[in-house]
């Protein structure tokens, strides 16, 4: 069998455009992570945030829509081009759009402890799926849209710690985790940040009023 040369022009750039994937889908992965700090801010001062969540979900609109007019804000526009995929080039990128408004979602309906288990759903179960499923990702979900099967257990494991972390209930966290791995492996598109969040904090809240975290 022919071995890959690394002399080859070829192989370096399949090297290079996988190499500049998964920075990229670091990058953007990072922004979900650091959204699991949204809960402590809300507990903090939970309307302010509200109000600034909702700011920069207008401002980042407003953004896009000048970007797709050849307009750029400085920062804004640069960060969005930096996380876009490829399939989001030369189009409004919705992601960041669906990600506040699933963390608005379920902060606004539920009690900021469900809220918080949703989020950090998002945060870490969707964020790390993605990135451990570009690097180490082998096996394919069938149906999946190319959703692999460590990016899923790593989905699985990620909310489990943090919902244990939450409610230390060993039978919701997995309750709580294989919701978000079903959820998760859905062909969603972006629209996974907008369903997570809400979904996940609502289990939370039915679990949680039936006494299975006693």
């Amino acid at each position: 069998m022919q071995q890959r040369d690394s002399r080859n022009p070829l192989y370096g750039i399949v090297a290079r455009q996988r190499l500049n994937a998964i920075l990229k889908e670091l990058f953007r992965k990072s922004i979900h992570i650091c959204s699991s700090f949204v809960p402590l801010f809300l507990k903090l001062a939970y309307w302010p945030v509200i109000g600034l969540l909702v700011l920069a979900l207008i401002v980042y609109v407003v953004s896009e829509i000048l970007r797709s007019k050849n307009i750029e804000i400085p920062v804004i526009s640069k960060v969005t081009e930096i996380a876009a995929r490829k399939r989001d080039e030369d189009r409004f990128v919705l992601g960041p759009v669906t990600l506040v408004c699933g963390i608005l979602i379920a902060a606004l309906l539920f009690p900021l402890d469900c809220a918080r288990v949703g989020i950090f759903a998002l945060a870490f179960g969707d964020g790390l799926a993605s990135l451990m499923g570009k690097l180490f990702g082998k096996i394919t979900i069938p149906g999946a849209h190319g959703k692999t099967v460590a990016g899923s257990l790593t989905c699985f494991l990620a909310v489990f710690i943090s919902t244990f972390c939450c409610c230390g209930c060993t039978f919701t966290s997995l309750i709580i985790a294989l919701c978000a791995m079903f959820i998760e492996v859905l062909p969603l598109a972006d629209f996974d940040n907008l369903i997570i969040p809400p979904a996940i904090s609502g289990i939370f809240f039915v679990l949680s009023a039936n006494a299975a975290c006693l």
